[in-house]
Parts: C-alpha cells; sequence; structure tokens
C-alpha cells in the first residue's frame, strides 16, 4: 500500500489511529469475549480453557510490550506497527481454521503481538504526529477506537451468528479486519516526515522523579487486574445470572457503547482536575461497578455494571498513556511500555486464576471482590502521588496536573 504525499490533517491521523484500535483491539482481542459462550455451545469449550486462551492472549500481548520497550527507531516502529495490523487478520482468521486448543492459543498468543502493535506504537507513532504538528497532545479521541471496536466486535458476532456457525463468525470478522487495515495503513504518515521534535517540545516540562513513576507502575499493575476479569468474563458472568441468561453478548456491547465517549471525556475532566485526580475518580467508578454483580443480580446492576466498566478502563488507559506522553514526549513509547509490562502480568495472570476458581465454585463473585480490593490500592498509590506531587521542590514541580 502506499500513502499520499501530502501533509494528512490531524484527524485523518487520527481516523487512521481509530481504525487500527478497531481491528487490532475490537477484532482482534476483544471480540473473543462474546464469542467465548458460542465457543464453549458449539465446541464444548470450557471456562478453564476460556481462561487460559485469554492469558495466551495476554502474554502475546506482554512479549509484544517488552519488544516495543526495546525499540528507538520511529522507522522500524511504523514497519512493526504496520506488520501488527496484517497480524491482526492473520490471528482472527486462524481462529477459524479448526477446534485445536494449540491452534488456538497460537492465535490468541499472536494476536496479543498484534494488539501490542496497534495499542503502544500506534498510540506513540500518533502522539509524535500531533506534538511535532503542534496539536493537542491528548488521545482521546484516539482511545476511542478501542470502544468502537468493542461495538463492531459484538455487533458482527451477534449479526453473523443468526445465519453462520462459529467458523463463519470469525470468518466474518476477518473480513471486516481485512477491510479496516487500509484506512489504518493510508492515514498514518511515516515518522520521518514533518518537522521532527524541537526544544519546545521538548523542554515544556521536567520529567518527574523516579518514586513518581513507581507509584503509578503500582497503580497501572492494580488497574490490569481491574481491566481483565471484566474484559474476558462479562458475557459469562452476566450467562450466569438466572434472570439474565442470553444477555451477555448486550451487556457487552454497552461496555464498547460507554467506551467510545469516554476517554474524551475523561480529557476534558483531566483538564479541570488534573490527571491524578481525575483517575482516582475512575479508579472509584470501576471499584462500584466491579462490585455491583457480587451484591446484585439485577439487569439494572447488570447494565450498570457494564457501563461503568466501559467508562472507566478506557479511560484509565487513555488518561495513564495520554499523561505519559505528557511528562515524557521523547520517548512516550518506552515508558508506555514499562507501565504495560505490570499491566500485561496482571493480564496474563488475572483471567487464568479466575477461570480455573469459576469452573471450580461455580462463580465469578470471589474473584470479582478481590479484584476490587486491588483496585483500591490502585487508588491508595494515586493518593500518595498527589501528595508527592503537591510537595514544594518536587521533581514534577506539578505532577498532578496536565
Amino acid at each position: 500500500m502506499t500513502r499520499p504525499d501530502r501533509e494528512p490533517s490531524h484527524w485523518s491521523v487520527l481516523v487512521s489511529g481509530i481504525c487500527a484500535l478497531i481491528l487490532t483491539m475490537g477484532i482482534a482481542r476483544f471480540a473473543y469475549t462474546p464469542m467465548i459462550p458460542v465457543l464453549q455451545a458449539q465446541t464444548g469449550m470450557g471456562e478453564a480453557l476460556a481462561g487460559w486462551l485469554a492469558g495466551w492472549n495476554y502474554l502475546g500481548y506482554l512479549s509484544g510490550v517488552l519488544l516495543v520497550s526495546r525499540l528507538r527507531d520511529l522507522r522500524l516502529k511504523d514497519r512493526l506497527y504496520r506488520a501488527g495490523l496484517i497480524l491482526a487478520v492473520i490471528t482472527t482468521l486462524m481462529m477459524a481454521l479448526g477446534e485445536s486448543a494449540i491452534l488456538w492459543g497460537a492465535s490468541r498468543y499472536l494476536a496479543g503481538l498484534s494488539s501490542a502493535a496497534g495499542l503502544m506504537l500506534g498510540s506513540g507513532l500518533i502522539l509524535n504526529w500531533l506534538i511535532r504538528h503542534d496539536h493537542r497532545s491528548e488521545l482521546g479521541v484516539h482511545f476511542s477506537g478501542i470502544g468502537l471496536g468493542i461495538v463492531v466486535g459484538v455487533l458482527v458476532v451477534v449479526a453473523a451468528g443468526q445465519v453462520l456457525d462459529w467458523q463463519g463468525q470469525w470468518l466474518a470478522l476477518t473480513a471486516v479486519g481485512a477491510l479496516l487495515v487500509i484506512p489504518a495503513w493510508i492515514g498514518l504518515p511515516t515518522p520521518d516526515r514533518g518537522q521532527p521534535l524541537a526544544s519546545r517540545h521538548l523542554d515544556a516540562a521536567p520529567e518527574p522523579a523516579p518514586i513518581w513513576l513507581w507509584l503509578l507502575q503500582g497503580a497501572y499493575v492494580c488497574a490490569g487486574f481491574g481491566y481483565v476479569i471484566n474484559a474476558t468474563f462479562t458475557v459469562l458472568i452476566t450467562e450466569q445470572q438466572p434472570l439474565l441468561r442470553g444477555m451477555g453478548d448486550w451487556m457487552w456491547l454497552l461496555v464498547g457503547v460507554a467506551a467510545v465517549p469516554a476517554p474524551i471525556l475523561w480529557d476534558r475532566v483531566a483538564r479541570r482536575l488534573g490527571y491524578l485526580r481525575t483517575l482516582q475518580a475512575a479508579f472509584g467508578l470501576q471499584i462500584i461497578g466491579i462490585l455491583l454483580p457480587v451484591f446484585s443480580g439485577s439487569l439494572a446492576a447488570a447494565m450498570a455494571s457494564a457501563l461503568l466498566f466501559g467508562a472507566t478502563f478506557i479511560g484509565i488507559v487513555s488518561l495513564v498513556l495520554t499523561m505519559v506522553g505528557v511528562r515524557y514526549p521523547a520517548h512516550p513509547s518506552q515508558i508506555m511500555a514499562r507501565l504495560t509490562l505490570g499491566y500485561g502480568v496482571a493480564q496474563i495472570l488475572g483471567p487464568v486464576l479466575a477461570g480455573e476458581v469459576a469452573e471450580i465454585t461455580g462463580t465469578f463473585d470471589g474473584s470479582l471482590m478481590v479484584v476490587a480490593a486491588l483496585m483500591l490500592a490502585g487508588l491508595v498509590c494515586l493518593q500518595a502521588m498527589t501528595v508527592l506531587a503537591d510537595r514544594p521542590g518536587f521533581g514534577s514541580n506539578d505532577s498532578s496536573r496536565p
């Protein structure tokens, strides 16, 4: 594929990133969530295997993050990003090729690599482009692609499921993914075009002190656990409620609907409150959403939980990665990758342990309560960062604010 010679508008660049996230996150990664009940009904897959496959996906994602953390060359990042777009389509196709746990595991692992390319490399490249062209360094619009991806994935699964079996549903997802490669590829210019980062971009604010980053790392690990249980098992958790059988896909759709505007809205809130205080609000709301299904099996509780999860999980990712881009403009991808390593470890351990426990106990309630406690610990880390940032002479000057 070729890209036009003229410099694109910032909206065309953002649209390319949105399409990339719909493909690499919404289809290659998140479409697995609404497909779990389909695979269970038509292939006999159990909760344990569902958890292990999710774990393999997150292991692939973590492997990709480790690779990203070692990259410095923008042109190499660009090439790997585009390879990730193609890999997302191939790995989705692999899921339709047979009922083999090994094949599915390989697909989920490689899909995780493509997700790392789409999220980490794509976000870093787009943020770099925005900064170099003097646009506001906010990724809220870009990250709306994750919510759109969830919506697109579940709609394709539901629509294809009316006439196709599980293999046909994966093939339908593959076809949609192949179409998304085109705008995702063409819309983002190569990073060696346009003006380089100037001193005004790099010296806007000093980098935070090391302890600030370590506390953010701890909070983000906790957020990884908070995210992964719902992201993997929302459909199953809903279907286990006697009054909500058949509603799982629609709860996952609500997650996506809430996630579409969430990063943009959180950006607006952060302009007024600062990133850290906004993150604290997002953590608190997510804790409420995590606990609602434990204490109520009603439709209202399930809907509120889905909406709160969709509105907060992507907001947390968007706020953290945008804050990293603002505080570390010279090397955002490396800091993003470092933070995502801990997030990725949580994503590997979380679904595997929750799936095994759910198969033994028949419920996800225990896992949800543990995750809520971990999110509370993350909230404590964020509060400690706020206290440190407010001290005179702290290294980041005022790291709690954009």
